[in-house]
Protein backbone atom coordinates (compact mmCIF):
# COMPACT_ATOMS: atom_id res chain seq x y z
CA UNK A 1 0.00 0.00 0.00
CA UNK A 2 1.34 3.25 -1.14
CA UNK A 3 -1.34 5.67 -0.26
CA UNK A 4 -4.17 5.43 0.89
CA UNK A 5 -7.89 7.68 1.51
CA UNK A 6 -10.84 7.39 3.84
CA UNK A 7 -14.39 8.96 3.95
CA UNK A 8 -16.26 8.68 6.78
CA UNK A 9 -20.39 8.47 7.19
CA UNK A 10 -20.79 9.45 3.13
CA UNK A 11 -24.80 9.60 3.54
CA UNK A 12 -25.54 7.05 0.76
CA UNK A 13 -26.06 3.38 1.49
CA UNK A 14 -23.21 0.95 0.71
CA UNK A 15 -25.03 -1.02 -1.05
CA UNK A 16 -25.33 2.01 -3.74
CA UNK A 17 -21.39 2.70 -3.15
CA UNK A 18 -20.19 -1.17 -4.41
CA UNK A 19 -21.88 -1.12 -7.60
CA UNK A 20 -19.58 2.10 -8.39
CA UNK A 21 -16.84 0.78 -7.01
CA UNK A 22 -17.04 -2.88 -8.60
CA UNK A 23 -16.80 -1.49 -12.09
CA UNK A 24 -13.55 0.04 -10.58
CA UNK A 25 -11.60 -2.06 -8.43
CA UNK A 26 -8.05 -3.34 -9.66
CA UNK A 27 -8.16 -0.72 -12.40
CA UNK A 28 -5.19 1.53 -13.00
CA UNK A 29 -5.67 5.40 -12.39
CA UNK A 30 -6.63 6.30 -15.54
CA UNK A 31 -8.68 4.17 -16.66
CA UNK A 32 -10.79 4.11 -13.31
CA UNK A 33 -11.23 7.73 -13.83
CA UNK A 34 -12.72 7.48 -17.16
CA UNK A 35 -14.88 4.58 -15.77
CA UNK A 36 -16.45 7.22 -13.00
CA UNK A 37 -16.84 9.82 -15.68
CA UNK A 38 -18.97 7.30 -17.74
CA UNK A 39 -21.16 5.51 -15.14
CA UNK A 40 -24.22 7.79 -14.35
CA UNK A 41 -25.07 6.84 -10.57
CA UNK A 42 -24.98 9.35 -7.99
CA UNK A 43 -22.42 7.97 -5.69
CA UNK A 44 -19.63 7.93 -8.46
CA UNK A 45 -19.07 12.13 -7.12
CA UNK A 46 -18.09 10.72 -3.85
CA UNK A 47 -16.07 8.07 -5.08
CA UNK A 48 -14.43 10.45 -7.11
CA UNK A 49 -13.51 12.58 -4.89
CA UNK A 50 -11.75 10.02 -2.23
CA UNK A 51 -9.57 8.32 -5.60
CA UNK A 52 -8.98 12.18 -6.17
CA UNK A 53 -7.61 12.34 -2.44
CA UNK A 54 -5.62 8.95 -2.55
CA UNK A 55 -3.90 9.77 -5.57
CA UNK A 56 -2.61 13.21 -4.31
CA UNK A 57 -1.26 11.67 -1.42
CA UNK A 58 0.50 9.26 -3.96
CA UNK A 59 1.70 12.10 -5.70
CA UNK A 60 2.91 13.94 -2.21
CA UNK A 61 5.13 10.79 -2.17
CA UNK A 62 6.59 11.92 -5.32
CA UNK A 63 4.88 9.32 -8.16
CA UNK A 64 2.70 9.84 -10.93
CA UNK A 65 -1.09 8.63 -11.84
CA UNK A 66 0.44 6.21 -14.49
CA UNK A 67 2.48 4.32 -11.91
CA UNK A 68 -0.34 3.21 -9.84
CA UNK A 69 -3.68 1.34 -9.28
CA UNK A 70 -5.93 0.71 -7.15
CA UNK A 71 -5.32 -2.82 -5.05
CA UNK A 72 -8.16 -2.02 -2.39
CA UNK A 73 -11.29 -0.13 -2.68
CA UNK A 74 -14.12 -1.04 0.46
CA UNK A 75 -17.56 0.46 0.84
CA UNK A 76 -18.44 -0.47 4.71
CA UNK A 77 -21.50 -0.04 6.63
CA UNK A 78 -21.30 3.17 8.56
CA UNK A 79 -23.76 4.35 11.39
CA UNK A 80 -26.96 4.77 10.48
CA UNK A 81 -29.22 7.88 11.16
CA UNK A 82 -32.43 6.57 13.25
CA UNK A 83 -35.40 8.99 12.26
CA UNK A 84 -38.86 8.74 12.87
CA UNK A 85 -42.00 9.35 10.34
CA UNK A 86 -45.68 9.92 11.32
CA UNK A 87 -48.39 7.19 10.80
CA UNK A 88 -51.73 7.13 11.16
CA UNK A 89 -53.70 6.53 14.63
CA UNK A 90 -51.27 8.93 16.14
CA UNK A 91 -47.85 6.41 15.50
CA UNK A 92 -44.67 6.61 14.01
CA UNK A 93 -42.42 4.71 12.32
CA UNK A 94 -38.58 4.17 11.89
CA UNK A 95 -36.34 5.42 9.36
CA UNK A 96 -33.10 4.48 8.75
CA UNK A 97 -30.67 6.92 6.52
CA UNK A 98 -28.00 4.60 6.11
CA UNK A 99 -23.96 5.99 5.82
CA UNK A 100 -21.05 4.34 4.48
CA UNK A 101 -17.30 4.12 5.39
CA UNK A 102 -15.16 4.33 1.94
CA UNK A 103 -11.58 3.63 2.01
CA UNK A 104 -9.03 3.41 -1.25
CA UNK A 105 -5.50 2.27 -1.43
CA UNK A 106 -3.26 2.42 -3.85
CA UNK A 107 -0.43 0.60 -4.79
CA UNK A 108 2.92 0.60 -7.81
CA UNK A 109 1.65 -1.55 -10.90
CA UNK A 110 4.89 -4.45 -11.12
CA UNK A 111 7.11 -3.83 -13.84
CA UNK A 112 7.19 -7.13 -14.88
CA UNK A 113 3.65 -8.07 -16.73
CA UNK A 114 2.67 -11.86 -17.38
Amino acid sequence: MIATAQAKFLRVSSMKVRLVIDAIRGKDIPTSQALLAQINKGSTALVKKVLDSAVSNAKQKGLTEEQLFISSITANHGGAWKRFRAASFGRATPILRRTTHLIVQLDLKTSAKG
